[in-house]
């Protein structure tokens, strides 16, 4: 199990195990109702609940998902963010979403995929997404990966940003309640030259 302390040692990030999933889902649904009220509107988050956003169990079974652990206000360990990254085709969407594409993805030609974060929202704007993402670049770049991609919402576009991702394309994800969701395909490359391992 891999740990990384965060700020003030209150923080740790370990890879997720099928025991998750439960709380998983739990912190999935409150992070997509509170924190992404301001960009869709009611019936587009209902209809990502049961559509788009939820647990990836094929991302668990392939070591590529990722929690970060806090300590609550009552000692215990609590859920604050989840994300991950996959070697695999699909862009988003969780076990529930039809149409997924699981084969390999091949490090060479194509990007490892940014798959999934969700934060708590008691957790948010501390880190707790940059933190995650720093382990997920790192672990694809050591599977030979020098691009990466996915499916940001428009809560989660500033982030990636900032983190030197670009947009590529708008797309209008149907969502079995009649709403759509907008999805923003973003991507990053590894610098040319420069430090190895650096990425733009």
């Amino acid at each position: 199990m891999r740990l990384v302390d965060g700020p003030g040692n209150s923080l740790r990030l370990r890879d997720a195990r099928l025991s998750d999933v439960p709380a998983l889902a739990a912190l999935i649904e409150l992070s997509a109702r509170c924190l992404q009220a301001g960009d869709y509107s009611p019936a587009q988050i209902e209809g990502a609940l049961g559509t788009v956003f939820g647990v990836d169990s094929q991302l668990i079974a392939d070591g590529t998902y990722f929690v970060v652990e806090a300590a609550g206000a009552d000692g215990k360990s609590v859920l604050a963010g989840c994300g991950g990254w996959s070697k695999r085709k699909t862009l988003f969407g969780g076990d529930q979403r039809s149409g997924r594409e699981d084969h390999l993805l091949d490090p060479l030609g194509d990007n490892a995929r940014i798959r999934a974060f969700f934060v708590h929202p008691e957790w948010a704007r501390r880190g707790i997404g940059s933190m995650i993402l720093d382990a997920c670049e790192n672990a694809a770049m050591a599977m030979g990966f020098r691009g990466f991609e996915m499916g940001a919402t428009v809560t989660g576009e500033r982030l990636y940003r900032v983190r030197g991702y670009e947009p590529r394309e708008r797309l209008e994800v149907p969502l079995a309640n009649g709403a759509s969701l907008l999805i923003i395909r973003m991507e990053k490359h590894c610098r040319s030259e420069g430090r190895a391992g650096s990425v733009a």
